[in-house]
């Protein structure tokens, strides 16, 4: 039953009236849709019914039936043509026309799974869906009969990620892989340049079965447990190699052409229980050594896809299963770790053993660094030892992990091994001085970690979590102190961004704040600092004459009507009101004090009484308040009291000294001089005390400017060298 409610404007949130209640269609309602006509509403039930409604007369107009189950979600066309759209769990979406009252078209798996919502742009023919498969895509009716096409999408796994691997060496890219099944790839700099890359299918030939009632999900290959990636020849052919959940042939995919490659990499002489756990492609692009469950190691050539060879004897290389496979930058070595507790090293031409290492514990995985030649080892009991396979001799060994180490990563110039475990914390440890410098705790898991080619970003996967999250490298931005950490240290959790936008920019901006850098006032005593004020509020003292001027109104002011009431105001030129302190005597006195005739200002007041502290940042901060015609009139009136003029006109001396002897404010100190000594030029020549005080700036100038002459002759004469020897 649908129950019709009205709100009150006076009290929107407290009270609210019944005005009616509809009998309803013997179904839940799931959706409710106002159309653009006036007091018809779509309704969408559970049994699949779609309703037209007239909610004033309560009259049914027409009716639909969608036979793929509920309805998620309805939206009604309003560029012209009468079409409702209907979502379902499904994924689908059908459109109806309210005139013929019939199905006029549809499009099928419009989404991976149930439409969440659907909407018409007001005026155009478009489309906007979005869904739990995590994608919001846009549609657009241009196809005859009605139907729509796709026009744009944005989209990212419907599950969470588990594997991640910079592609490239410019760190623009990441490949993803999910539990969806998907292989996708994030751009760092623009969501416009993501790729996804597909599920893939199994075989070639069984896609063709589909028609014959082969289901689209049995075709879809199961999710990547292990990639690897080489741009080096990725134009030519294949660059990418995946390994899937439990599967024994690995696939090859294409990064330039976002599809499934040409090959599909199966072992020849393996039982059919084994599974592909490990593979790597060499630094040239040419070759995939892949590992299997079974302890086989086989080598494969990308162009072709043929099988090249396998690593053993007997066509094993471990007893047990392979959990890592790697090669060098030149092709000599091969290294594989078995659960068999063995490191062993391989010619990659001839296929014959060298030497092999026993490890304390069964290896979980293994990174190489290929410039440095570093190996790096997780192995089941939590720790990690770092291999030279030059010397092939254990050189690091870390511990600090209290649980499964998921993943880890090189940085660039291979002195950080950055890993993550399942014990929520990712840890950065310094190879040269064997320490750990830093540690921080997640809120979920990290499963995957991968560090960009250029060092400026850390990408990591999280457990139930759909996104791929990016930390930014401190080191290059500021001044970092790598110390060790201690031995009790404990991690300060960071929070993950999510569905506050709030809480997180405050933490931004509290972030921020924190490490904000606060510049001094003086850099140097030899140098000079200019002001922040607008070139306007000091080159305009020298020409308030021309402004003036100029700005002289043709016409006298005329008179208003009626003079307004003013109240009483105190002499002087900042405007105060009286206030009533005054006592009956003083009022009925007609003798005035000669603090009421004074004209006394604020910054007057406070050059007075910097003349005795020595302290002349109160009146220079006073004059940066002031406008040019503000300061002008300020200047002018220093000479306003005859008895007085002479200490003010000193002290406004004194200041200039001080602000040219600190350095700062320096295109300020040199206007307001140049002001002062065209207003008072005449006066200051009459007084003996204040000429020497003038004589003693003039030679503070000149030093100065020679310094900043001398560091200007010496900056143009480098950037002559330097443009002659570029010519």
């Amino acid at each position: 039953m649908v129950k019709h409610t009205h709100t009150s404007r006076t009290a929107p949130f407290t009270c609210s009236k019944l005005l009616f209640t509809f009998p309803g269609w013997s179904a839940g309602v799931t959706v409710l849709q106002q159309s653009p006509a006036v007091d018809v509403v779509g309704v969408g039930t559970v049994t699949g019914r779609i309703i037209i409604h007239n909610i004033r007369l309560d009259e049914t107009l027409m009716s639909f039936t969608q036979d793929w189950g509920p309805i998620s979600s309805l939206a009604f066309r309003t560029d012209g043509p009468p079409i409702v759209a209907s979502g379902s769990p499904q994924g689908h979406i059908a459109f109806w026309d309210l005139e013929r009252r019939q199905l006029v078209a549809q499009q099928r798996h419009a989404h991976g799974t149930a439409v969440a919502a659907a909407t018409f742009l007001h005026g155009e023919p478009l489309l906007v869906t979005n869904g739990a498969d995590n994608a919001i895509k846009v549609w657009i009716f241009d196809q005859e009969g009605g139907g729509a096409r796709l026009l744009r999408s944005r989209q990212g796994h419907s599950a969470p990620p588990t594997t991640i691997r910079h592609h490239g060496n410019d760190g623009k890219n990441i490949l993803s892989a999910g539990q969806d099944g998907t292989l996708q790839s994030f751009s760092t700099v623009h969501e416009r340049f993501n790729k996804n890359l597909g599920h893939g299918t199994i075989n070639k030939k069984k896609e063709k079965k589909k028609k014959k009632g082969l289901s689209y999900e049995e075709l879809r290959l199961p999710a990547i447990t292990a990639l690897s990636s080489a741009a080096a020849r990725q134009s030519d052919w294949d660059g990418i190699v995946a390994c899937h959940r439990g599967r024994l042939a690995t696939t090859t995919w294409n990064y330039q052409r976002c599809t499934l490659g040409a090959h599909h990499l199966k072992p020849p002489s393996h039982s059919r229980d084994a599974v592909a756990t490990a593979v790597d492609i060499t630094s040239c692009g040419n070759f995939a050594v892949i590992g299997t469950s079974c302890g086989g190691v086989d080598i494969y050539n990308l162009q072709s896809g043929l099988h090249r060879g396998c690593y053993g004897d007997d066509k094993k290389a471990h007893s047990g299963v392979v959990r890592g496979v790697a090669t060098d930058t030149l092709n000599q070595l091969t290294l594989t770790a078995g659960s068999d507790w063995l490191l062993k090293f391989w010619r990659f031409k001839t296929r014959k053993q060298e030497e092999q290492l026993k490890l304390n514990a069964a290896p979980a995985s293994m990174m190489l660094h290929r410039d440095s030649g570093m190996l790096a080892l997780a192995l089941d009991d939590f720790t990690l030892l770092v291999v030279d396979i030059e010397t092939r001799r254990v050189v690091r060994k870390f511990a600090g992990h209290h649980g499964n180490i998921n993943d880890m990563t090189f940085s660039p110039d291979g002195r950080w091994l950055v890993t993550a475990a399942m014990d929520c914390t990712i840890r950065t440890w310094d190879l040269p001085s064997g320490c750990l410098v830093d540690c921080f705790l997640v809120a979920m898991a990290p499963v995957a970690v991968s560090m960009s080619p250029t060092g400026d970003f850390l990408a990591t996967a999280h457990v139930d979590s759909l996104g791929v999250y990016l930390w930014t490298n401190k080191s290059l931005c500021g001044p970092v102190g790598l110390r060790p950490l201690p031995a009790d240290y404990q991690p300060a959790a960071e929070t993950l961004p999510g569905v506050t936008p709030d809480e997180s920019e405050q933490e931004v901006a509290s972030e921020e704040a924190d490490n904000a850098y606060q510049s001094a006032d003086q850099l140097g005593a030899e140098l000079v600092t200019l002001s922040l004020l607008p070139e306007s509020r000091w080159k305009s003292l020298l020409y308030l004459d021309d402004i003036k001027r100029k700005n002289k109104p043709v016409a006298p002011p005329v008179a208003p009507a009626a003079a307004p009431f003013f109240l009483p105001t105190v002499p002087g030129l900042t405007p105060q009101f009286t206030l009533p302190t005054a006592t009956e005597q003083e009022t009925q006195s007609k003798v005035l004090s000669w603090g009421l005739l004074s004209q006394r200002s604020e910054f007057s007041s406070a050059l007075e009484s910097a003349l005795e502290s020595g302290s002349f940042d109160r009146p220079v901060r006073l004059l940066k308040d002031c406008g040019p015609a503000a300061l002008s009139v300020e200047l002018t009136c220093l000479a306003s009291e005859g008895g007085v003029a002479s200490g003010l006109l000193l002290a406004f001396i004194h200041m200039i000294d001080s602000m040219l002897a600190s350095g700062r404010d320096f295109e300020l100190a040199h206007a307001y001089l140049a002001l002062f000594l065209k207003l008072h030029l005449r006066s200051l020549s009459q007084d003996s005390v204040a000429m020497a005080a003038l004589l003693r700036l003039s030679t503070r100038l000149e030093a100065g400017w020679a310094g900043l002459r001398a560091s200007f002759d010496q900056s143009l004469c480098l950037l002559s060298y330097a443009k002659s020897a570029l010519l």
